[in-house]
């Protein structure tokens, strides 16, 4: 009857969880104790299911978090504020930005429209200004140009005459493959919890490797500022090849793009400084992108720049959205590479500035769901051809210095750009490129700064001077691809030289205190008497498991290899000394036997007194002392394993060689600051033994220290007892 029961009521919890899950709360409770039992669990499983969802829910769409508790009347207003000046900033950016990523200027604009409207319901850092950077774009527009040349679209009969609209159709379809599989991998990186990958790209590595594509990106805009037709190139030499064309064509310079160039580089660093320099002072900084890019664009219409002077232009911006459409897939393969050279350094540029931003703020960023943000906004955006984003930092801190607090202000920057795009966008038709170059350029002045690193390098850390120098010649040198990829495996193969030389010292006792430091770096420190305190700022693995023994070896002052050597020689000698004595009474006693039987006795007697008083005078194992070798001043070597954070098998039979050596002279081995994992390694793989035991391990250097010092004085004090 019980077990009827009980039946019932697990198929009534059963039921009620899976198909009545709002009634259970109000439901009758089954009749047994078992039953209810079960009913509790299934209820409190059920709130926990809820929970659970909900709290996955806000973490993938964190404005779902935040924004049902937006403080209305603090923040609107700078929100405002933050989006409108963001999105003013936005349109030249995107309109510029463009021309590097080698698509028309109006995929700009998409580019800065869809990904940040998508950030804004995915990202958790509220101060990043996401859309075109210079960096990415220059990225994006080496794939396009390597795929998509300018030779294969020259129309029949005339090589000079590029077919324009056909290229820029190809480009496009490439650029938002590109853009596709970054998103992609992007997500597939932050679902699979792997924001720790930009801890590949070191801040040395990123800068140089920033400046280096700054130049390319300046590089690549001097053929607008100087009106020159100049082929596109994406291979390794590639900067050098295009510096070589632009001076071999620079007599042919279109002397009023270089008019136009010059006064609007003039009047964008003029004003730049001014807002850098009354940044305090003024409201928002001063548009000067835009007023300029709304003055050129009268000027060049009102006077026809194009057709008088030959200026260069953007040429149709079509207003509206375009429906949209799947990738190329196909081209996938091409670009697989570079997409995720773009994903990683995209969201290492992005993750920087959002912890910057999370610190000075007193806010948390989840670098997984950043990954997820941008993979999101880049997948989105590819359906509008628009090309990879990242975050930007000028207009990031144009966010946040105008009072931006949330994403709105991100929100209100795409909806400005939104209006452009669809009733404004026509009005730049008459818009000089040279013009957008300049925006480029003049956009690139903080970057320019981070040359002041390598003095400061210098200073500091030669190891992160080589990583910048390195990244940056090899960008330099091997386009923005090839040099990043140059970049990621030098830096790791610094590592691993920076562990295998690592720092090795012998530590003493600061005076009257439980600190030990380096004894040749600070002067208020003195070596414990009798006792040597060796220390390694690196993990013991294969490649500098020697070094560690060899320097070991010459730290403690003897020379252990010549010692042990030397006791070895002794102890032959001392053995073959006894064995001429032993030859020579075996001598002497057959020679004896033939004399009288009281004789033999005696002589025979006086033999064994004579070879025991020999025996008892070598120890059993004889010591440096009895072989008549000098004893060393030290009698415990103690190894400091605080900075130790692995130990590979080869490491493990160095440790144990160690030990046995320096027994061997009659020095004591102890471990301290050991590292559980390491213990347990040590366990595992049978470092411990009768003579070797844990014992010999220790907490702190201090406790070591305290305990030999105690022994030693005691058996000091039996040794002059018995004496």
């Amino acid at each position: 009857m019980d077990k009827e029961l009980r039946n019932r009521d697990i198929r009534y919890c059963v039921d009620r969880s899976v198909f009545h899950e709002t009634e259970l709360g109000g439901s009758t409770p089954p009749s047994t104790n078992s039953g209810r039992a079960i009913f509790n669990a299934a209820k409190n499983k059920l709130r926990c299911s809820r929970s659970a969802a909900k709290s996955l829910l806000f973490k993938f769409i964190p404005i779902l978090q935040w924004l049902p508790h937006y403080p209305v009347k603090e923040w609107l207003l700078g929100d405002i504020v933050s989006g409108v000046s963001v999105g003013i900033l936005q349109l030249p950016q995107g309109l510029a930005y463009a021309l590097l990523a080698a698509v028309p200027p109006v995929f700009g604009l998409y580019s800065s429209f869809f990904p940040v409207f998508i950030y804004s319901f995915f990202g958790t850092s509220r101060h990043v200004s996401v859309g075109s950077f210079a960096v990415v774009s220059i990225m994006v527009g080496s794939v396009a140009e390597s795929l998509v040349t300018n030779d294969n679209f020259t129309l029949p009969g005339n090589d000079s005459i590029i077919d324009m609209d056909a290229r820029d159709k190809a480009r496009v379809e490439v650029v938002a493959a590109l853009t596709l599989l970054v998103g992609i991998f992007q997500i597939i990186l932050g679902l699979v919890q792997f924001g720790f990958v930009v801890t590949y790209l070191s801040e040395p590595l990123v800068r140089g490797y920033t400046t280096a594509a700054t130049i390319h990106v300046t590089v690549s805009q001097l053929k607008h500022i100087f009106g020159l037709p100049l082929s596109e190139k994406s291979q390794p030499l590639s900067l050098i090849y295009s510096l070589i064309s632009l001076f071999r064509r620079i007599h042919n310079t279109n002397i009023g793009t270089l008019v136009v160039s010059t006064i609007a580089l003039l009047c964008l660093f003029a004003v730049k400084e001014v807002n850098q320099k009354w940044q305090s002072k003024l409201p928002m900084p001063i548009p000067i992108e835009l007023v300029v890019l709304v003055i050129s664009t009268g000027v060049s219409y009102g006077i026809n720049l194009h057709e008088q002077y030959g200026i260069g232009i953007v040429g149709n911006i079509p207003t509206g959205l375009l429906a949209p459409t799947v990738p190329k897939t196909d081209l996938f393969f091409q670009v697989v590479g570079n997409a995720f050279a773009i994903a990683v350094v995209g969201y290492t540029i992005t993750i920087s500035l959002a912890k910057i931003f999370s610190m000075k703020h007193g806010y948390k960023v989840d670098s997984n769901q950043e990954l997820i943000a941008l993979g999101l906004s880049n997948l989105t955006g590819s359906f509008f051809h628009c090309f990879a984003v990242t975050s930007s930092m000028s207009r990031s801190l144009v966010q946040e210095s105008t009072g931006g607090n949330t994403q709105i202000a991100g929100s209100i920057s795409s909806l400005i750009i939104l209006v452009i795009i669809l009733k404004a966008g026509e009005l730049f038709t008459a818009l000089p490129k040279a013009i957008l170059s300049a925006i480029v350029i003049a956009n690139l002045k903080g970057m320019y700064k981070q040359f002041m690193d390598i003095p400061a390098l210098w200073r500091t850390n030669k190891y992160d001077l080589l990583i910048w120098i390195v990244t940056f010649l090899s960008t330099i040198c091997l386009n923005l691809d090839i040099g990043l990829g140059v970049s990621v495996i030098f830096g790791l193969l610094t590592i691993t030289f920076r562990t295998q030389l690592p720092q090795y010292s012998v530590l003493g006792q600061v005076f009257d205190t439980d600190i030990y430091r380096d004894l040749s770096e600070n002067a208020m420190t003195k070596e414990v008497a009798g006792i040597k305190i060796f220390h390694t700022s690196s993990s013991i693995y294969f490649a500098n498991a020697e070094l560690y023994a060899k320097t070991l070896k010459a730290k403690v002052g003897v020379n252990i290899d010549i010692l042990i050597e030397k006791k070895k020689k002794a102890v032959m000698k001392r053995k073959r000394c006894l064995q001429k004595v032993m030859t020579l009474a075996k001598k002497i006693l057959s020679n004896t036997q033939r004399e009288s039987g009281l004789e033999f006795l005696v002589n025979k007697e006086a033999i064994v007194g004579s070879l025991q008083t020999l025996s008892e005078t070598i120890p059993n194992p004889p010591t440096l002392q009895s072989l008549g070798l000098e004893r060393l001043s030290f009698h415990s070597l103690i190894l400091d394993f605080a900075a130790v954070g692995f130990i590979d098998t080869v490491g493990i039979k160095m440790l144990k060689n160690i030990f046995e050596e320096f027994k061997e002279i009659e020095v004591d081995v102890y471990l301290v600051n050991c590292p559980g994992d390491i213990l347990r390694q040590l366990q595992s793989s049978g470092f411990f033994n009768e003579t070797f035991t844990p014992a010999l391990i220790f907490p702190t250097i201090h406790d070591a220290v305290s305990y030999l010092s105690r022994t030693h004085e005691s058996s000091s004090l039996q040794e002059v007892t018995a004496i």
